[in-house]
């Protein structure tokens, strides 16, 4: 695939918009043709989240438990409702360390962009209220691809403005592109269940921007929507507003890329998880989980104290550490993270019997499935449930 941009006219417009990054990293000798590298399998995944709010008490733990069991390279959050410094603390909490955020509009909105430097480079190249455009790099692969997050704004007058934008941006590149984020529109009457009469106006202006950015919808399993209103049966809205899109360059360099919409539990939006390899079963040697509920249970520190000798060396004591708090888990917790699984499964379930067929009883069994999770999984409550993950050849520090 061969890229023939119009260097000069490009130039001037990417000055305008302050996307120094592209015309110096791109634009240097004027070259005839740019030829996209084609057929590059990295593994990354990349979590999507509109969150609600990033003060609430639990965002710091559902974000750990996300990142612990999907593992992604870049995440991206929206509508945290924080920016400035407060938002810069709450990250410094977070496991990545690359960010960029966009600043709150009042006490609304926010996008933030954060990334795993040791998987990937990401560099800015522009961001404003409804948007972040960033170069992404992964490392051990060749292609240089475009990420687009975005959070478009309730008033449409404000997502007339992002539609416009992206357009424009369209015009500046040809390079892999990948858009993802909370659009707060739907593009056809298949995505929303409640409501009012979908807009088509309001469709139609939606789907011309996808179109001049060349973008293909790419898919999903799960449940069919992505955002509820949480109203009984009666006022029940569902719609399908959050969304990966890409252009064919993208799909040809990650042609095995699958979206999931994950089970919604504390946020009214389901988290979207993209693998660039698609999803692959776990392996046989799977990592050494230490439960941090651990810590509160009164018999722990005997487990440590036994596998812990004088004479006994480092390595031994983490190896018999590892088998005896394994042994003890399953006595006295029983399999946690396997019931975890077996709750978000059936919250799933649930969540994609109601986007096929709506009732009061299923709204009901949603609501009974989350607050057993809570109850569950959450630590003060039930039977606690926040892991981190260590390779069993790290040191164990107790």
């Amino acid at each position: 695939m061969v890229w023939k941009p119009d260097w000069v006219a490009s130039k001037d417009i990417l000055r305008r918009m302050g996307w120094s990054v592209v015309e110096t990293t791109m634009m240097n000798s004027n070259p005839p043709e740019i030829e996209v590298p084609l057929g590059n399998f990295v593994k990354m995944n990349i979590l999507f989240w509109n969150c609600r709010g990033a003060l609430n008490v639990d965002f710091k733990r559902r974000i750990f438990e996300m990142v612990i069991n999907h593992h992604p390279s870049i995440m991206v959050i929206t509508e945290t409702r924080v920016g400035g410094d407060r938002a810069a603390r709450i990250i410094e909490d977070l496991p990545f360390d690359g960010s960029i955020v966009t600043e709150t509009i009042g006490y609304a909105g926010s996008l933030w962009l954060l990334w795993k430097t040791d998987d990937v480079d990401v560099m800015l190249l522009s961001s404003f209220e409804q948007e972040i455009h960033a170069t992404v790099k992964v490392h051990n692969s060749d292609p240089i691809w475009l990420i687009s997050t975005i959070y478009a704004r309730p008033r449409l007058s404000e997502r007339r403005i992002l539609w416009d934008s992206l357009k424009a941006v369209a015009q500046l590149h040809n390079l892999p592109w990948l858009m993802l984020g909370d659009f707060n529109e739907v593009l056809s009457s298949e995505d929303k269940f409640g409501g009012n009469q979908v807009s088509l106006n309001r469709t139609l202006q939606f789907k011309e921007c996808s179109d001049v950015c060349n973008m293909l919808d790419l898919g999903f399993t799960g449940s069919k929507y992505t955002w509820t209103n949480r109203r009984p049966i009666f006022d029940l809205i569902l719609e399908r507003i959050d969304r990966y899109f890409a252009n064919p360059s993208w799909r040809i360099l990650f042609p095995e890329a699958a979206m999931t919409h994950l089970p919604r539990t504390c946020s009214n939006h389901c988290p979207i998880l993209v693998e660039l390899l698609g999803s692959t079963p776990p392996g046989p040697n799977k990592p050494f989980c230490f439960h941090t509920m651990w810590l509160l249970h009164p018999g722990f520190p005997n487990i440590v104290q036994e596998a812990w000798t004088e004479d006994g060396d480092l390595q031994g004591a983490i190896l018999e550490f590892v088998s005896k708090a394994k042994h003890w888990n399953y006595n006295v917790f029983g399999n946690l993270f396997a019931k975890k699984k077996r709750v978000l499964a059936r919250i799933n379930g649930a969540q994609k019997s109601l986007a096929s067929r709506p009732s009061e009883f299923l709204l009901t069994l949603e609501k009974q499935l989350i607050e057993e999770y809570f109850f569950n999984f959450t630590p003060g409550r039930g039977i606690l449930g926040t892991e981190v993950k260590i390779e069993c050849s790290y040191v164990w520090r107790p």
